[in-house]
């Protein structure tokens, strides 16, 4: 009389962060997705909260930095933190992109805010690189 009893939790019951992953999203189009548009790759594995957090964390940052003015580096950096900073500029993807459009008056270094300002720029794309990897764990269900 060994009877084993399994305890299903009713589908009302499941939060919205237990929901698995979308099943016909493959990894490389995810991080592709998530890396030209921060918080895209976890919107398409239907992680809303993550996706708003990164946008908005991802935008806030980059265009902080442009506002005041801090510098963005070009791909053919002449040394090494030119080319650190380079790809630092170029993780945060779209708005790397957009940034000849905030860029138009030219960086401003010669102030601290436009130093500030290039280090916000940096930051923004270390955050999205960040995302990228979070939403490739979770595509390849390395992690919830």
């Amino acid at each position: 009389m060994n009877e084993s009893i399994a305890h299903e939790t009713p589908a009302s019951e499941t939060s919205l962060t237990e929901l698995p992953a979308k099943q016909d999203s493959t990894p490389i189009f995810v991080v592709l997705a998530a890396w030209i548009v921060p918080g895209m790759g976890h919107l398409l594995l239907r992680r809303w909260g993550r996706a708003i957090v990164f946008f908005i964390a991802v935008g806030g940052l980059a265009i902080t930095g442009y506002f005041l003015r801090g510098n963005i580096f070009a791909p053919r950096g002449g040394d090494a933190f030119g080319a650190l900073g380079f790809l630092a500029d170029a993780g945060s993807g779209l708005f790397y992109f957009c940034a000849r459009f905030f860029e138009a008056a030219g960086p401003d270094v010669s102030r601290a805010a436009g130093d500030y300002g290039t280090r916000f720029i940096a930051a923004a794309g270390v955050v999205n690189l960040i995302s990228v990897c979070d939403a490739y764990e979770i595509a390849t269900r390395r992690r919830n």
